[in-house]
């Protein structure tokens, strides 16, 4: 006798996605990327966003993600529905939060990477080992805390990644096929954050490694498991901690913050390496 399943389908089972034109997709890719990031960059003109760095206490680019964020939402209701976003809970809910935790294990890792041994002498001349972090911890901040998380996770998080894992994910899929719209969605994800997140430091080649590498991880979290919402989750709590409750020096560039991101990156390579599919039946669009 077939055995009950709770409801619950195998992967096998889910209706498989219609078939867009080859024009039709590419049409609708070039609307995708064009369109919401041409209003968010109107509103962040008009509001003044996109002049200066998001900050997480002002919530000062508030605005041009939540443009961003909702042109894509409207846009993709339109072409493919809350399922072709990404939008799905249950089993690949909690396979993105699987997968996304290892990426929040690697930041705090970088987070609290300490630099090398520096040795002095108090005044009775005994030798004093002091361990500084790369990147002090100056204070546990709770003040703000949340409105700084609501932040992360609605504007930072959700309507970033409706946009790129979900809207830019899915347009990119239909033309090109999954890989190819997990790595293409990923290095947008990292290029925007790196020009807006609060968490963009500094300028440099280490800041946009780790921020495309941290893209590409979660454009094949969302291809093996066809959902965003656990990255989402897992991403907002992961700024939250790593640079908002354990709280920064004001002038990271005095700090060991290049040294952080790469090591952070090097992590970030190594869990891209683990989840690269090995199989178009690991795909999950």
């Amino acid at each position: 006798m077939p055995q009950k399943t709770l409801g619950a389908r195998p992967p096998e089972a889910l209706p498989p996605r219609e078939p867009v034109a080859p024009l039709v997709a590419r049409n609708r890719l070039l609307l995708a990327i064009l369109l919401p990031l041409a209003v968010a960059v109107l509103v962040g003109l008009v509001t003044g966003a996109l002049l200066r760095r998001g900050d997480v206490a002002t919530a000062s680019a508030a605005p041009l993600f939540a443009a961003l964020g909702l042109v894509s939402w409207l846009l993709g209701l339109r072409f493919y529905g809350l399922r072709g976003l990404g939008l799905r809970g249950g089993r690949p809910l909690f396979a993105g939060i699987g997968f996304a935790v290892l990426a929040w294990v690697a930041v705090l890792i970088g987070r609290f990477l300490p630099g090398l041994p520096q040795t002095t002498f108090n005044p009775d001349g005994q030798a004093v080992v002091n361990i500084r972090l790369l990147v002090e911890v100056m204070a546990i901040r709770s003040a703000g805390s949340g409105r700084a998380f609501a932040y992360l996770l609605l504007f930072e998080a959700f309507a970033m990644q409706v946009w790129a894992f979900g809207l830019v994910f899915r347009a990119l899929a239909d033309w090109r096929g999954g890989l190819t719209a997990a790595i293409v969605s990923g290095i947008l994800f990292g290029a925007v954050g790196f020009a807006l997140f609060a968490e963009s430091f500094v300028t440099g080649l280490p800041g946009l490694c780790y921020f495309l590498l941290w893209g590409v991880l979660y454009g094949l979290i969302r291809l093996r498991t066809g959902s965003l919402l656990g990255p989402t989750l897992v991403q907002a709590l992961q700024s939250f901690t790593a640079w908002f409750v354990f709280q920064p020096p004001d002038d990271m560039a005095a700090t060991g913050i290049q040294t952080v991101f790469l090591a952070i990156s090097l992590l970030f390579a190594i869990i891209i390496w683990r989840l690269w599919p090995r199989r178009e039946g690991d795909y999950r669009i």
